[in-house]
């Protein structure tokens, strides 16, 4: 059983405000109690009520209160006046953050506390938990833009947190990397806005590339997602003749078009006839990685002799218009979108309908929708932190039942590819953080409103074999979810594939 453990978070104030509130995190295996001293705030004539509950967070509703006292008014003026730095609405800034984050922090920080699996069970002597304790506290500190307390706690983290550590000191390091590059984009108490704008690029690198390769080869998330795809477009393709696939960001940057042999394949040796012709259009950004993928499944459709044609469509999932895609009468259009949409999510909700409404004016006969299964794109950064740190947790545990300890591969796939995610995810705000995984439930709203209907994936055993067959390791399990098949890692939810048309 994962072990109880409190602390006292310091707030971002002067020393006599710390005495006056502080914040007490009590995790136990059944609950998790926030506990608040308002003492502060009523001395400054305001309380915060809390109302309009929703999913994710609840919003704060200020009233104000009625001061029967003749003498407050000069003793809040006093109160106000005697603060050299902040001001009164520094102060109501940092409670409301707490406030509002402790709601989102809650169900992420209780699961990695109770679960079994996850936990850092290699440190018998309390190490593992320390680290997560100066995590969380360090994440506090560049919430509250308190650069001096979260740089001494960084410095103290580097130290600790290795990378070639036990699996939870490797995860660690990734997300002080995330905090480290946060830091740097505070701005002081006073100052209008929280953290600016990270100039960051998920360009393609080599390093990139390599690292993304060896995730498909090692890893089953992305060969999970290819199966079952796949086997629903089938499904779609029987007996057509006509097929065309649209590929929304063309296999995720791969080097080769691997999702489509296995597709040509089964059309090929499948009982019924052999389409005359199947057309993939890819879509994304690299005009030249699009015509070398395009020519590489060319020469395969060929040795299976194959009628193929490959069509490239140069744009971003945002820019990319239903007239870009050439469907030609008779045609059966099905859409494939692996680990790709995720990245349209913004803080406005219009971005994504736009880009599915869009795909809906084409009437395919289904969308196939692979993505991570986690709540990365919540309002308030710790409550994403401490999500982000559980799901990634997860991954690396997995990591570790697969590859040795000081295996190159491992270093290169944690480093190159995850890390890369959980910076974004960390460090990044507005149009820089594309890393805006949610959870099936969302998508599902998410796919409603932009027209599509969902279709249940009924192929649970067959996946269920397909995992087997693979061979990764144990630990890996397959679920079905309300029609979805969801893939996890010791019961927690890592990669989810869902099926829509057109309603």
């Amino acid at each position: 059983m994962a072990p109880d453990f409190q602390w006292r978070h310091g707030l971002c104030l002067d020393d006599k405000d710390n005495e006056a509130m502080g914040l007490d995190l009590n995790y136990s295996a059944t609950a998790c109690y926030p506990c608040f001293n308002l003492s502060t705030l009523a001395n400054h004539s305001c309380t915060w009520s809390t109302s309009d509950e929703t999913r994710n967070h609840k919003r704060i509703k200020k009233t104000s209160m009625i001061d029967e006292s003749s003498g407050s008014s000069s003793s809040l003026c006093n109160s106000l006046n005697s603060l050299p730095r902040l001001q009164f609405r520094d102060h109501v800034w940092v409670y409301t953050q707490r406030y509002l984050a402790i709601e989102a922090m809650e169900e992420a920080a209780l699961a990695m506390m109770i679960d079994k699996d996850t936990e850092v069970k290699e440190e018998g002597n309390g190490d593992g938990m320390k680290l997560v304790q100066q995590l969380i506290a360090c994440a506090e500190a560049v919430a509250c833009r308190d650069k001096a307390h979260a740089s001494a706690l960084l410095s103290e983290l580097r130290v600790n947190a290795l990378v070639f550590g036990t699996s939870f000191q490797r995860v660690a390091s990734c997300f002080v990397q995330g905090l480290s590059d946060r830091l740097a984009l505070v701005q002081p108490l006073g100052a209008v806005g929280v953290v600016g704008s990270a100039a960051k690029s998920m360009a393609i690198t080599s390093e990139r590339d390599e690292s993304l390769s060896l995730v498909y080869e090692i890893c089953p998330q992305i060969q999970f997602g290819h199966f079952v795809a796949n086997a629903s477009i089938l499904e779609a393709f029987e007996g057509e003749s006509l097929v065309h696939v649209v590929d929304l960001g063309m296999t995720l940057g791969l080097p080769h078009g691997r999702q489509w042999h296995s597709l040509m394949q089964s059309l090929v040796n499948r009982s019924g006839k052999v389409p005359k012709r199947l057309k993939i259009t890819g879509v994304g950004n690299c005009s030249e990685r699009l015509g070398e993928i395009g020519d590489e499944l060319k020469r395969y459709a060929d040795g299976l002799k194959l009628n193929f044609e490959f069509l490239a469509v140069e744009k971003s999932l945002e820019t990319l218009q239903a007239k870009d895609i050439n469907v030609e009468d008779g045609e059966v259009l099905v859409m494939n979108s692996i680990l790709e949409l995720h990245c349209v999510v913004k803080e406005s909700r219009g971005a994504l309908n736009s880009v599915l409404q869009r795909l809906h004016q084409l009437s395919p006969k289904v969308v196939m929708l692979v993505e991570q299964d986690s709540s990365h794109n919540g309002p308030f950064f710790l409550g994403r932190f401490m999500e982000a740190l559980h799901y990634y947790s997860a991954i690396f545990d997995s990591l570790d039942a697969m590859l040795p300890k000081y295996d190159t591969k491992r270093a290169k796939i944690e480093q190159f590819y995850f890390a890369e995610e959980i910076k974004n995810i960390v460090s990044c705000e507005g149009p820089a953080r594309v890393e805006r995984h949610e959870r099936v439930d969302q998508w599902r709203r998410r796919m409603s409103r932009a027209g599509f209907q969902s279709v249940p994936i009924k192929m649970l055993m067959q996946a269920k074999q397909w995992l087997r067959k693979v061979q990764t390791c144990e630990g890996y399990t397959i679920i079905e979810e309300k029609g979805c098949l969801v893939l996890g890692w010791k019961s927690k939810p890592i990669i989810a594939a869902s099926c829509w048309k057109c309603s």
